[in-house]
């Protein structure tokens, strides 16, 4: 479960070229996301505007992230073909876009996907639906096409490559009895209680609220687990699929991270099951584009959402049409509230109660993905061979993924690494990450990207041409402490968030950011419409 989530705002997919840079010079600069359309949002600068015109549908769909795309998908299944979605940026699929760098297509923001559990049934459905999955002999069976090929993770540690990303060829005795302690310890919380994924699949049980009241680190250490490689290594997973170190997620998050798939690998436990990923070249890109695409001109991209209020007839939408420079008045019967909880908050007339104490407690990590363009294969040092996922030990960032790992084409030849940076906190050395990310020029970001990834490869900078960066100011929700008591399936019946006319759908509501919790719950808001 590692960089698949960013389920707030969107990139749009471009495919940049002009990848003819002299060596030792790399060009680039920020792309993929509209800043000025999200800040004219918060800084009030599209309120109060007349409409121009007003249109009639059925239901509008209010944000064209993953939930989004899932609620107009599930509204079609049902039947109803009378509705428009709404989409900020010009194209749908929020933080799970592509695009392309010198034409080598690339992940834009979440980048995989797990082979899903039997309580994601609505993925499982898309990933037949899709031909990824078909049930041979009685059994399911992935098309191997689309899997990740091995090798899969690697780890850069004392001058090598080390295989997988648990350091353990150059963890002492401690470290690997701890690594066996805590996979036990895993194990147990895991047969207890339930760790399901989506959480709206589990009543939150004492044993779960209990974990979700204290911070990860603070678990950690009652329970005597402070082996430096471990703690590392622990806390990776936390930056990377939450956007915060151990010391500011919940005990809850640090374990599901483990108990709701196969558990923690423990060196020298053969029956582990290693998880199965799905992932494409443009990431997840690949997914959210063939869910876009029957739906054809439904989608409305470069539409800001304004005001949603619910009437006695009906809901009203107001949105800023970027093309035409102008307002226009939506009437529907129903609204699927797509968005953040902290956006729909703002624009949803009158928020109810369950609406407003979410926005109070949902806390966002930024995020930063930078791909860079190569114009050959990099020099690499000694040990494990290439990966899809590479991981420098010990750094702020949370290494790179290769474009061309997946191609069936063994030719050697021009890639694009993608680079992850989370700025929440423990991740920086500001409390404000967001800020940071704002005003640092992307000649910065060059800078730290270039520093890190030739501790492993020297010749990095002279084989390097290109670099776009997209940056997300509130790219994921954050499963702080007490975070899923305040926002958990306990608090909603069946998955379903529901106000009057309204019906909200976001990874929000699930306490943390992936896209089965996006899809699920876009899935369920679509169906009950």
């Amino acid at each position: 479960m590692r960089r698949r989530t960013f389920l707030g705002a969107g990139a749009g997919a471009l495919a940049l070229g002009g990848c003819e840079a002299r060596e030792g010079e790399i060009e680039g600069g920020f792309t993929g996301i509209d800043v000025v359309r999200g800040h004219a949002l918060r800084d009030g600068g599209l309120r109060g505007a007349a409409p121009s015109k007003t249109r009639i549908t059925r239901v509008v769909i209010a944000g064209g992230g993953v939930a989004g795309l899932a609620a107009a998908r599930a509204l079609r299944l049902s039947g109803i073909e009378d509705f428009e979605l709404l989409e900020l940026e010009d194209t749908a699929g929020g933080n799970s876009r592509g695009g392309a760098v010198g034409g080598i297509a690339c992940p834009l923001g979440a980048h995989y996907l797990p082979v899903p559990g039997d309580e994601a049934h609505e993925v499982q459905d898309l990933l037949e639906e899709l031909g990824l999955r078909q049930r041979v002999a009685g059994r399911w069976q992935y098309d191997e096409r689309h899997l990740c090929h091995s090798p899969q993770e690697r780890i850069f540690i004392e001058g090598e490559w080390q295989d997988g990303l648990l350091p353990m060829q150059f963890a002492g005795a401690s470290a690997l009895a701890q690594y066996r302690l805590f996979g036990q310890r895993v194990e147990a919380l895991r047969t207890g209680a339930r760790f399901v994924i989506p959480t709206l699949r589990a009543p939150l049980a004492p044993a779960l609220l209990a974990l979700d009241a204290v911070p990860f680190a603070a678990w950690l250490d009652r329970e005597g687990f402070d082996e430096p490689h471990l703690r590392w290594y622990l806390d990776y997973c936390c930056r990377d699929d939450y956007g915060a170190g151990a010391a500011h997620v919940s005990a809850w998050a640090g374990i599901h991270y483990f108990a709701s798939r196969h558990g923690f690998h423990a060196p020298g436990d053969d029956s582990a099951e290693r998880d199965a990923v799905l992932t494409w070249p443009e990431g997840n890109g690949w997914l959210t584009r063939r869910i876009a695409q029957p739906l054809g001109d439904r989608i409305r991209g470069g539409h800001v959402v304004t005001r949603i209020a619910e009437m006695r007839s009906g809901v009203e939408v107001d949105a800023y049409d970027a093309a035409t420079q102008s307002m226009v008045r939506w009437r529907a019967e129903r609204c699927i509230v797509a968005l953040p909880v902290f956006v729909a908050a703002r624009i949803v007339e009158n928020p109810p109660e369950v609406l407003r104490n979410a926005a109070a407690h949902v806390r966002y990590a930024p995020w930063l993905v930078a791909n860079l363009h190569l114009r050959a294969p990099l020099t690499d040092r000694p040990g494990a061979a290439p990966s899809w996922d590479n991981v420098v030990y010990g750094s702020r960032g949370l290494g790179y993924v290769d474009a061309r790992h997946q191609s069936l084409d063994p030719t050697p030849g021009p890639t694009v690494l993608s680079w992850y940076r989370p700025l929440g906190p423990s991740s920086y050395d500001t409390s404000d990450g967001r800020r940071l990310l704002l005003d640092r020029p992307w000649t910065a970001w060059r800078d730290e990207l270039v520093a890190e990834l030739s501790a492993p490869h020297a010749d990095l900078r002279a084989k390097a041409t290109r670099i776009d960066i997209t940056r997300y100011g509130h790219a994921m929700a954050m499963p702080m402490p007490g975070l899923l008591s305040q926002v958990g399936s306990h608090r909603q019946a069946k998955g379903k968030v529901v106000a009057g006319r309204l019906s909200f759908a976001h990874a929000d509501w699930s306490g943390y950011s992936i896209f089965e919790e996006a899809f699920t719950r876009g899935h369920v808001a679509g169906s009950a419409a």
